[in-house]
């Protein structure tokens, strides 16, 4: 999304040679900056002259109402460029005083995914999968700074010089990134992960190619047949909205705590208990990390622990806890492929300092994870799952793993998107026994090695549908006792 400072009909003309070209962009990028400058200016002013002691009585919509009143005043009284487009100025006044700033439109475009800041005059976006420039800019590096600080303020954490990162989540799910000078030296960075207007759903997978129904049909089945799965993956490759797509048929009634660094997951069940780490203070005290969580976790009687992501120590942790009961528990881990996602995971075994010969290491890992389903990002900002596997356990010291289905390329369309086809390698996987003892059957032919066509999904998004309806009829009846 592209934004003209100035009205339609202005001195903006294209000259049609390359270097009239490269002026006119120069010209727009100059004209930009000034008109943030302007805002700059008179949000300051319009500051000054808010009523402060009004503000805790009124409401979101009458203190907007109420900016967006004291900034048509204070243009009237101003003699602005005829060709400033006041009403945009006042929108984004609004949006200043409110939201953040110049960046507040793509906060509202559901095709953003990211928004990546570069310093005060260079920003990116991602949108449908691919990275786009954009010429919005800030005034300066202190404009910038004040909206980095505004997003740190509202999490109760700061960031300055010496606290010069922070990591924070907007009300919306959105997680935000900041690094500032002198760490950052081209200036403050800001990046910021989208949640979508509305969550990619299951439905949505299977329409964008994300999956295939044969392979979710498996995943139904081993989520609800408590097999503990692991989701690997780069970053953008759609960890957490697997995740948050497959806890959809974690069967009601069971408790779930989730554990997170900055909390994204939003579980399509209920009974759910969100923890989420706290850093340390500016005095570097009271600091709370996922392995303390984990930990805790297991004095809460959870059926299923799900932790966000993998990082550190705490892998031995959840290990442990997958080990002893808590079976059916769910993480994602980032890795470049399934090998990668278990080597990462014997080296934060090791970070724990728990001196543990790496047969041992292996074996525990074996014995905790079953599934591993692993997720790429491909070229054009196609997500794909990739793999699942089945870890059987170890054979001569290495890891016995096999590939149940996988994703196969095959070029490129005329857009640059990648094109290719599911497919089953016609293994059958042996936690296909321990689902028929526990009264879940898959199809004989679910597995057979062929590639895999759009089949049939509407048992898969219908039962997870029967889930959810008895969910509400078991609240219905506890209501009603």
């Amino acid at each position: 999304m592209n934004f003209n400072p100035f009205r339609r009909g202005g001195n903006q003309s294209t000259q049609e040679n390359g270097n009239g070209h490269v002026t006119d962009v120069i010209r727009a990028e100059s004209l930009e900056t000034e008109f943030q400058r302007l805002k700059t200016n008179i949000h300051r002013e319009l500051l000054d002259t808010l009523d402060l002691s009004r503000i805790a009585q009124l409401t979101d919509d009458e203190l907007r109402a109420d900016i967006r009143r004291i900034a048509e005043g204070i243009l009237r009284m101003r003699e602005l460029d005829s060709t400033i487009d006041e009403e945009r100025l006042i929108d984004e006044l609004v949006a200043e005083s409110f939201g953040l700033g110049p960046l507040e439109p793509y906060m509202h475009d559901p095709d953003v995914s990211d928004i990546l800041v570069n310093g005060a005059y260079e920003v990116f976006v991602e949108r449908l999968g691919q990275l786009q420039e954009t010429n919005t800019v800030f005034a300066d590096d202190e404009h910038l700074m004040q909206i980095i600080s505004r997003i740190a303020a509202r999490v109760g954490r700061r960031i300055d010089e010496n606290s010069p990162m922070v990591d924070a989540r907007l009300p919306d799910g959105s997680r935000v990134n900041a690094i500032i000078p002198p760490l950052a030296l081209g200036g403050p960075v800001l990046s910021i992960r989208r949640f979508g207007v509305r969550p990619l759903q299951i439905e949505d997978l299977l329409a964008r190619g994300s999956i295939c129904p044969e392979m979710l049909q498996f995943l139904e089945a081993a989520v609800e047949g408590r097999i503990n799965l692991m989701i690997s993956g780069g970053t953008g490759s759609g960890k957490t909205t697997m995740l948050n797509n497959i806890s959809r048929f974690i069967p009601g009634g069971e408790r779930i705590v989730t554990i997170e660094d900055s909390a994204e997951l939003i579980l399509q069940r209920k009974h759910v208990v969100k923890l989420e780490t706290r850093p340390a203070s500016a005095e570097g005290t009271g600091a709370v990390t996922q392995r303390d969580l984990v930990k805790n976790s297991l004095r809460m009687r959870p059926d299923r622990i799900l932790l966000g992501e993998v990082r550190g120590a705490e892998a031995l942790d959840m290990l442990q806890a997958m080990n002893t009961g808590h079976e059916g528990s769910l993480t994602t881990i980032h890795a470049n492929d399934t090998d990668d996602a278990l080597t990462r995971l014997e080296v934060m075994v090791s970070m724990t300092g728990a001196e543990m010969p790496v047969m041992v290491v292996r074996r525990y890992i074996a014995s905790a994870i079953t599934i591993v389903v692993h997720l790429a990002r491909l070229k054009g900002g196609a997500r794909r799952v990739m793999r699942v596997s089945e870890i059987r356990g170890l054979e001569n010291g290495e890891y016995d793993m096999h590939e149940i289905f996988g994703y196969k390329q095959c070029g490129f369309d005329a857009n640059g998107m990648t094109q290719g086809y599911f497919y089953s390698t016609g293994y059958e996987p042996m936690v296909s026994e321990r689902l028929k003892d526990v009264g879940i059957s898959l199809p004989s032919n679910l597995f057979q090695d062929r590639k895999l066509t759009a089949i049939e999904s509407a048992r898969i998004i219908s039962r997870a549908d029967e889930l959810e309806a008895k969910d509400r009829a078991d609240s219905n009846e506890e209501n009603d006792a």
